[in-house]
């Protein structure tokens, strides 16, 4: 088992059908031991019984945005593991308003506010965890293609994502020179929680089916077993990596073409979408 003896702490799990689950699901089919923590009551309800699916009961409160909450985790991990050997940061939010409004429209709060709880609480929370994160400690955030590339409707998050993105390469220099690594993974659209704010996901997720070289989006469990390997020994020679998991779509440069009945050439979300 590729995770037996790790410990290890999942931030952002929010349900069954969220990227975080399918990482937990994977490291824990896996051996590994985790904590994981909650944004609010709501959540608490979902997440103890993922967290007990899965084998713990280490369940703490921790809102990245709330001072007393990032104060207290890493005695929290402390007092119930020592020292862990990975962390996985699946948080992000943007006011609803910055993702339906044309992009030059957001405002200065709703900017701060998506890169403060999207890319400085990744910074902010591996600061306060350095004392209980082990010497070959592997951290791994989420990112989407939103970020290198214009996505519809993506607007402030995809520039939050640029910003991750570019937080995990400079990381990658600060924790390298002590051992441990940072990488990221940039997941093809899945219909999850947060997923729930963009505007026209299902076209989104058709698209990328149509014009993706495998031909169809990825699942949880997919994107789950390559953040195993992130997080695992396996890659221990990988840092400051941006990891896709989209079916290849990221490769492509324009729209899949394919050639109808008539010998036409048209676009495969045309053929596939307007019969």
């Amino acid at each position: 088992m590729m995770m037996k003896g790790k410990k290890g702490l999942i931030v952002g799990l929010a349900n069954n059908k969220s990227i975080a689950y399918g990482i937990a699901k994977a490291c824990a089919d896996q051996g590994a031991e985790i904590a994981y923590t909650y944004l609010n009551d709501a959540l608490k309800k979902r997440v103890e019984p993922i967290a007990a699916e899965l084998g713990s009961d280490k369940v703490y409160k921790l809102d990245v945005s709330d001072e007393a909450d990032m104060d207290a985790i890493a005695g929290l991990i402390e007092k119930d593991f020592g020292k862990i050997d990975f962390l996985v940061h699946s948080v992000a939010f943007a006011p609803r308003e910055a993702l339906s409004e044309p992009f030059i429209k957001t405002s200065k709060a709703a900017f701060q506010i998506a890169m403060d709880v999207s890319v400085y609480s990744l910074i902010d929370l591996t600061n306060r965890m350095e004392p209980v994160l082990s010497e070959t400690a592997s951290v791994l955030t989420l990112s989407y293609l939103g970020g290198p590339k214009y996505i519809p409707n993506y607007n402030v998050m995809g520039v939050a994502k640029a910003a991750l993105e570019s937080t995990v390469r400079y990381m990658a220099i600060d924790l390298g020179l002590k051992g441990q690594r940072i990488n990221a993974i940039s997941a093809g659209p899945i219909r999850t929680l947060s997923a729930a704010g963009i505007g026209d996901f299902k076209q989104i997720l058709n698209w990328n089916e149509a014009n993706a070289p495998l031909k169809r989006n990825v699942t949880t469990d997919q994107v789950g077993n390559s953040a195993m390997y992130l997080l695992s020994d396996l890659s221990s020679g990988v840092t400051g990596e941006v990891h896709y998991v989209d079916s290849g779509y990221n490769i492509m440069g324009m729209a899949a073409v394919e050639k109808n009945e008539e010998g036409k050439t048209v676009l495969s979300w045309d053929e596939k979408n307007n019969k």
